[in-house]
């Protein structure tokens, strides 16, 4: 051992890659350099950890040190400055311009590892890296000791592109405990997400305990069961019990808080108005333009809101706040006020989406404020709503965010930030218009959408392949670069019902997005980045989260030549053979291969499909009725 650490150290100094890609080095998001020496560090069985006495500091290594020392079996100390410490975690006395706020740089050599950063966030994203470079079982609970524990030797520059690196958790459409939330945070910083965007509030639970209005979370925060289809559940019956959902104390709140406080994360808390906003209705129904409303429920899956026409939707019962009414705005500000006090961050979310007009259409008090204000429009009117919401909002000291609808009416205050979902078009308008801007558009960072084939995938209204995730830009061209904050990822829970589904819509996805808003486009690649990839499933493997494998899984496109139909197959990963079966037995590599388009059999009733990589099964049997592949070649 001895003599191989000797040749190591001697070797460590040369240098034989000055590129980021192609130095076999797998690291999510690919960081700004990296240069590769020759060399290998290898961890002692007792490992000191270099710190100064910040407290952030002393936090972010007791992290540190419990990852190395449960699956290493290396004892590790943490000590003030030391030069023959293993691990230096070093904060610059003179600001190092190129790094930022969060930006670091990583040295490895056969002697000790080094990061230096100007602020705590570039160290411990520095520490995210670092875990990175460990060897896989790193993500393990219990120590590994067969494992050898190295790193090549190596220097890293890197600092993010965007400020505002987000992923959003819906709490509300299910309700998820603040141990999941914790988690969803845990795994979030692994690839340097900062920001975490709550959704606490829809038709289906409200899930913050606001003190002044107790049956917000008495009533608002419980529904029916339903297992299935979200969007097709049967009404539940006036018997049925109410005892599905829950809801953050604000002391659940506030140890949240303080737990993405420590891993730098902020939390974004988002509650969403005037539409989507049965549970507070249910709770006060008061709140409606509507009589009807005394009767309303939380709602629990059952359909409530017709897309038909498209948007605005027609809501089939009123789940809309009223803007002509004053008890609304007083409840608005009752809600502000204490969720300003619960979260730090500079931002409150108001929503203002997918809000149904049609019961403020008919309503004499609407009618009455339209004239009394000079609107036209029932967009106007909702204008009208977000103008005074956003007036509560920086009445506590916040800013005011919301969905890209805000812009809708005209007129929509300059201090107002635009989240744009519907497409990036929107959020170039909202720059353009002197808007803060952050992009999640749908058609790339919507994590609750299929990422497969129908037939395999949780069934919802659209796709987005991780492929197509990867295009994500939240950049676009002709806008002012330092309008776009940045962007985030959106998993919507309609159809996520429990914690390990959640992971499995977010990941791989999420690995994607946080490249977009980290790396430097020129460092982007996709058949370098799926490589990467590959090498993170096999480190959540060992940290048991779940993932999705669906990239693997064959793209299906239907069509028809004269009466035959003809099944097209194509692939995300390059080097995946495609194998298939119409005689309703499983196709592995000794079936007939896919070179071509096929053409269905007159009397076939499934079409069945694996991937293979060589010799290995990688993707998953596929099964397909032909009477599915006849109606996708309709459409």
């Amino acid at each position: 051992m001895k003599k191989y650490i000797l040749i190591a150290l001697i070797a460590c100094y040369t240098t034989v890659s000055g590129q980021v890609k192609n130095t076999g080095i797998s690291l999510i998001p690919i960081p700004v350099e990296l240069i590769k020496n020759t060399g290998t560090f290898i961890l002692p069985k007792n490992v000191t950890i270099s710190v100064g006495p910040s407290p952030e500091l002393v936090q972010m290594t007791n992290l540190l040190k419990e990852r190395i020392a449960t699956t290493t079996g290396s004892s590790v100390l943490i000590i003030p400055r030391s030069p023959s410490a293993t691990i230096h975690l070093q904060l610059n006395r003179k600001t190092d311009s190129i790094l930022g706020d969060e930006g670091y740089r990583l040295e490895v050599t056969t002697r000790n590892i080094t990061i230096k950063a100007n602020q705590p966030a570039g160290l411990f994203y520095g520490v995210q890296t670092l875990l990175q470079l460990f060897p896989k079982e790193i993500e393990g609970d219990v120590e590994a000791d067969h494992v050898k524990w190295e790193i090549p030797c190596l220097e890293i520059v890197d600092y993010p592109r965007f400020e505002w690196r987000g992923l959003m958790f819906d709490v509300a459409r299910h309700f998820f405990t603040k141990e999941d939330v914790k988690s969803y945070i845990d795994n979030m910083v692994r690839y340097k997400y900062n920001l975490l965007h709550l959704h606490l509030a829809d038709d289906e639970g409200w899930r913050i305990e606001i003190k002044s209005l107790p049956r917000l979370t008495e009533v608002g925060s419980w529904s029916v069961k339903k297992v299935g289809y979200f969007g097709k559940f049967s009404p539940p019956a006036a018997d049925e019990i109410r005892d599905y959902g829950g809801f953050f104390t604000q002391n659940d709140i506030k140890e949240i808080v303080e737990y993405a406080k420590v891993r730098f994360v902020n939390i974004l808390p988002e509650i969403d108005v005037p539409g989507h906003s049965l549970a507070a209705i249910a709770s006060y129904p008061e709140l409606s333009c509507t009589p009807e409303a005394v009767n309303y429920k939380v709602r629990s899956g059952e359909q409530i809101m017709d897309w038909s026409h498209g948007a605005p939707p027609i809501g089939l019962v009123d789940n809309a706040l009223c803007p002509a009414n004053e008890k609304v705005y007083e409840f608005i500000d009752k809600v502000v006020t204490e969720v300003a006090a619960l979260f730090p961050f500079g931002y409150i979310h108001m929503g203002g989406d997918e809000a149904a007009h049609n019961f403020w259409s008919k309503n004499p008090q609407i009618k009455d404020l339209m004239q009394k204000e000079g609107l036209k429009t029932m967009e106007e009117v909702q204008n009208y709503f977000t103008k005074r919401v956003q007036l509560i909002v920086a009445s506590k000291g916040k800013k005011f965010i919301g969905w890209d609808e805000i812009m809708e009416g005209g007129g929509l205050p300059v201090e107002a930030a635009v989240m744009s979902w519907r497409g990036v078009s929107n959020g170039v308008k909202a720059a353009q218009l002197g808007h803060e801007v952050v992009m999640a558009p749908s058609d790339f960072a919507y994590i609750d959408l299929m990422q497969g084939d129908v037939s395999i995938e949780p069934k919802n209204y659209a796709s987005v392949l991780l492929s197509k995730s990867y295009q994500f830009d939240p950049l676009p061209a002709g806008v002012d670069p330092a309008l776009i904050k940045g962007g985030q990822a959106n998993l919507w829970t309609e159809q996520v019902y429990n914690m390990r589904q959640a992971e499995y819509m977010t990941w791989p996805r999420a690995f994607a997005v946080s490249e977009a808003l980290w790396s430097q486009p020129k460092n982007r690649n996709w058949n370098d980045f799926f490589g990467r990839v590959e090498k993170q499933f096999e480190r959540f493997d060992v940290a048991e989260i779940k993932y999705a494998p669906s990239a693997y899984d064959p793209i299906i496109n239907v069509s028809r030549k004269d009466t035959q139909l003809v099944v097209s197959l194509t692939s995300e990963v390059e080097g995946l053979d495609l194998y298939y079966s119409f005689d309703n037995s499983y196709p592995d590599r000794f079936y007939p291969k896919y070179t071509a388009p096929l053409i269905v059999p007159k009397d076939a009733g499934l079409l069945k499909i694996v991937s293979y990589r060589g010799k290995n099964p990688i993707g998953r049997q596929m099964t397909i009725l032909v009477t599915d592949l006849q109606s996708r070649a309709k459409k």
